[in-house]
């Protein structure tokens, strides 16, 4: 039987992680960035990709894979577009900078499109899309993987990463729409959050090296043989593969960032992972009177939250809505924590000489 969580205040979870990460040096500016966009991800509910993420964030810096305090710069410009050095730090910073460049230039010219190379990690693709969205405007977000773990249709061998996909669009009197999607089945991350809970996987998120699904997440997670959306080639697997393939084309190809599986042959004495990003902003001004695309938008979602549903006790939903109503639950009664998780993190506090204050004693 799967241990219990606990409930963690989110101020509680901005205070470790903020301690950690002064520890290690990084500045100000950037620390705040990294720390939002975490405590923001563990509210919406997406754990796969907050706090559980910070001991690999710690192990990767132990081993000099991730800078502390890298040197954030644009190194290509003009006017609808540009290019961002993340210079080999967490990705979160980098990609806050990127996407508030996307959404200035947008603005003053219609849309804009930003990317970043020489990165790591930047947690959830829809935090930078919603960006976006929050200034009126719709808002693209895409990202490349450090390792490959998403097997393509008829390999048997990881060619691409999860390589998330995540669009937003602002509405009037609704909440943003806001879809964010890895384009394998499910995200590594959720096989983590399952093995941290002793919960197993449905069959179809990840298979053996003989192709047969795997069930087990320790197995899954130490195997990282994915499935692209579609699961199966006889439930169109092509398409998630296509997509990953797209968000790999943006990512690396477009913006310099490296391809995982040629990585070792193009650097192989490199210990950085140069993962790539890439944002996009439309103004929606300049395509429509003021008004008009949020209105329209409005009677899009009302209609999908008025569908017929097959059960009525589970109503159609929007994308956007589980972590909107995570949000609220968890900004209320704390981000639940299972002890796995706490105990990972409070080794990273004692590996950091750091306060641990997730257990309730500070």
């Amino acid at each position: 039987m799967a241990a219990p969580t606990t409930r963690v205040p989110a101020e509680r979870l901005r205070r470790q992680i903020g301690l950690v990460l002064d520890a290690w040096g990084m500045p100000d500016d950037q620390a705040r960035a990294v720390v939002d966009v975490m405590v923001e991800t563990d509210l919406r509910g997406v754990d796969s990709h907050g706090i559980s993420m910070l001991p690999l964030y710690d192990r990767l810096r132990r081993e000099g894979k991730v800078v502390a305090s890298p040197d954030v710069k644009v190194v290509r410009e003009a006017p609808v577009t540009a290019l961002v050095d993340a210079g080999h730090g967490l990705g979160h910073y980098p990609a806050v900078k990127a996407m508030s460049i996307a959404i200035e230039k947008a603005k003053a010219s219609g849309m804009a499109a930003v990317g970043v190379y020489n990165s790591n990690h930047y947690g959830p693709a829809g935090y930078y899309a919603l960006m976006a969205a929050a200034a009126g405007l719709i808002g693209m977000s895409f990202t490349n993987v450090w390792n490959s773990a998403v097997v393509p249709t008829r390999s048997r061998v990881p060619m691409f990463g999860t390589n998330p996909i995540a669009f937003a669009a602002p509405a009037g009197r609704n909440p943003p729409f806001c879809l964010d999607m890895a384009t394998s089945t499910v995200a590594i991350g959720k096989i983590r959050v399952h093995h941290l809970n002793d919960k197993p996987i449905p069959a179809g998120w990840a298979m053996d090296a003989d192709g047969a699904p795997l069930t087990d997440p320790g197995a899954a997670f130490e195997a990282r043989l994915l499935t692209p959306v579609g699961g199966l080639p006889e439930m169109s697997s092509h398409k998630g593969y296509g997509l990953g393939a797209m968000v790999e084309i943006l990512c690396a190809m477009l913006t310099g960032a490296w391809y995982a599986p040629i990585k070792a042959a193009k650097a192989p004495d490199d210990p950085m992972f140069n993962i790539g990003h890439f944002f996009m902003a439309i103004d929606p001004t300049a395509f429509r009177d003021p008004g008009d695309f949020e209105r329209d938008l409005d009677g899009m979602v009302d209609a999908l939250r008025t569908a017929d549903p097959v059960d009525a006790e589970k109503p159609v939903l929007v994308h956007g809505d589980p972590e909107r109503a995570n949000h609220a639950d968890r900004s209320k009664h704390g981000v639940p924590m299972p002890p796995a998780l706490v105990a990972e993190l409070a080794e990273v506090a004692r590996l950091n000489n750091v306060p641990f204050v997730l257990d309730g004693a500070a």
